[in-house]
């Protein structure tokens, strides 16, 4: 594993990079997000530490740009704690977000628990198929009969928890716990917005139907 760290505090970097060292993990560090966009593209890259508040960018942008190219796993480490914060970044589609400060256990359990659904756990189910819709784990792939659907990786990542199990009701609490890793129970703007989107790109609303009240469930549109 290779971490790149874009973090422009030397202190806390340096407790990071040391920290990681302990446990084996290589680190890059940068400061600049021009620095972090132009790095990430080393394929030895295996997942992003991002600060939001750097010298030459906010972490935002630096998020928004590495999604234009890479699916790399992004974590946004920050002292910026507020819901919109948040719901922000992860609708940009960074993976996790820690609020400094963090430890360094916690940091790393974050790190394997992202990489595994990035690749996948041994044993998971890795083709879906609903109706037309084919969902392939693996490939990262959606299909709709044979046209080829492009999602964001948390759009693909909620597709497909939802879709494991049709005409089920997940409750969007279970649905951000699961998906997103959170438990804060405060608005779930960021779920919806999702859940628009996907229904956008599949072209039809009623492959996710809303349940008021609860949550969302896929249902098998012909």
């Amino acid at each position: 594993m290779t971490v790149l760290l874009v973090e422009d505090d030397r202190a806390i970097a340096d407790a990071i990079i040391d920290g990681l060292d302990d446990h084996g993990i290589a680190v890059r560090h940068v400061v600049l997000g021009s620095e972090a966009i132009a790095k990430v593209k080393d394929p030895e890259i295996t997942i992003v530490i991002l600060d939001l508040g750097l010298p030459d960018m906010d972490g935002t942008d630096v998020c928004r740009e590495i999604r234009r190219f890479s699916d790399v796993p992004i974590i946004v480490a920050s002292a910026r704690e507020t819901e919109m914060d948040r719901v922000d970044v992860l609708e940009l589609g960074a993976d996790d977000y820690l609020v400094k400060p963090f430890g360094i256990k916690e940091l790393i359990a974050r790190m394997n628990a992202v990489l595994r659904r990035a690749s996948g756990s041994p044993g998971t189910i890795t083709h879906i198929e609903v109706g037309s819709l084919v969902i392939d784990s693996r490939t990262h792939e959606v299909r709709l009969g044979a046209e080829s659907i492009q999602l964001t990786p948390k759009e693909f990542e909620l597709l497909e928890y939802l879709a494991r199990e049709p005409d089920t009701v997940f409750r969007r609490s279970d649905i951000l716990r699961d998906v997103w890793h959170t438990t804060w129970y405060g608005t779930t703007k960021t779920l919806d917005a999702h859940v628009a989107s996907i229904r956008k790109k599949l072209g039809d609303a009623g492959w996710i139907e809303s349940v008021r009240g609860v949550g969302f469930t896929v249902r098998r549109v012909r």
